[in-house]
């Protein structure tokens, strides 16, 4: 790589939380998901969401599985969006829902969205149609954003040097989180390769996002998931050393992307936020492993342990980015 690369290993510390405080102070949350079968993805990024502070959460998803969106995440408020007749995000007649309820004003937008767990996959209009929701949200309001999941599985690797490809709109405060497999559609390569060049790919994706811009508002953050998460902005990279085997369970990866919503609605940079959002749900993975062992390990228990995790952050002085008790 000809640019040089700052190694960071110093992790950034949780927001200060004031006496006076309010929820409004801590910023909300709006996850965009889930599809019939998949109430659960959505459900899981807002709970962990307000588990990492922030001060509201609102769910969006499509009409068909909303009573059941809110009564797995009953702290949440949720929003029943138009669906199509395969029980998906129906995006074009959604975006319309969105703008009727003031979300893409200014003055009443989300303070961050959460967008992609439980989609569902579609075609290649589909997925324009997608971007079009997740760019209005960045491009009108300057909404941060978390794009996580099928939002990427539906970025199409063919379409990456057209004009309204993903990889080409401005992205404004925004971390993508693929894991190995969703990192290598988005370059029409094979798995293998990225996890035989896992920074390599991570660090390339985010300056070809960022282009030839060096604007902190538009430098992406890459969150490339696996073990040894790594996180770059294409100038800072950060690998991360908690987490254990038992955290490859479905809903883990959901469970980040809350995190990370959360840190970044309290106003925390998205370096900083994803820094210290792999470091946090490494360790909450590990404080569960801990107590019931790998095997057993579920989403829903990392969401448990995140307030030890958080507790064991705010104690630590400076924070390192290892794991003091590997499984």
């Amino acid at each position: 790589m000809a640019k040089a690369l700052k190694r960071v290993s110093v992790i950034p510390r949780p927001p200060a939380r004031a006496a006076d405080a309010h929820k409004g102070t801590f910023g909300r949350v709006l996850v965009i998901g889930g599809s019939v079968g998949m109430a659960g993805a959505p459900s899981l990024v807002g709970s962990a969401a307000l588990r990492s502070g922030a001060g509201l959460v609102t769910i969006a998803s499509p009409a068909p599985i909303q009573p059941t969106v809110a009564g797995l995440c009953p702290c949440a408020t949720t929003i029943p969006l138009p669906a199509t007749r395969t029980g998906q995000i129906d995006p074009a007649a959604s975006m319309k829902v969105l703008r009727d309820r003031g979300l893409l004003a200014r003055e009443s937008a989300p303070s961050v969205l959460v967008v992609g767990p439980g989609i569902g996959l579609g075609s290649e209009r589909f997925g324009q149609e997608l971007w079009k929701i997740i760019n209005a949200f960045r491009n009108e309001p300057r909404v941060p954003a978390v794009i996580d999941a099928d939002a990427l599985n539906l970025a199409i690797e063919s379409r990456r040097k057209a004009p309204n490809a993903w990889n080409r709109q401005l992205p404004y405060r925004t971390v993508i989180t693929p894991h190995p497999g969703e990192m290598a559609r988005l370059h029409g390569v094979s798995t293998k390769k990225v996890q035989a060049d896992r920074l390599g790919y991570a660090v390339r994706t985010a300056r070809m996002m960022a282009g030839d811009r060096f604007d902190p508002d538009h430098t992406p953050v890459v969150v490339l998931k696996g073990a040894g998460t790594v996180v770059t902005d294409g100038r800072r990279v950060y690998v991360n050393r908690t987490g254990n085997p038992g955290m490859a369970t479905g809903g883990s990866g959901d469970v980040l992307s809350g995190v990370l919503g959360g840190l970044v609605a309290q106003g925390m940079d998205v370096f900083d936020a994803a820094v210290l959002g792999v470091y946090v749900h490494g360790l909450a993975g590990d404080r569960a492993a801990e107590v019931i062992g790998q095997i057993p390990l579920i989403a829903t228990d990392i969401i448990n342990c995140i307030p030890v995790a958080f507790d064991e952050a705010l104690q630590s002085r400076p924070l390192r980015g290892r794991n003091r008790k590997r499984q």
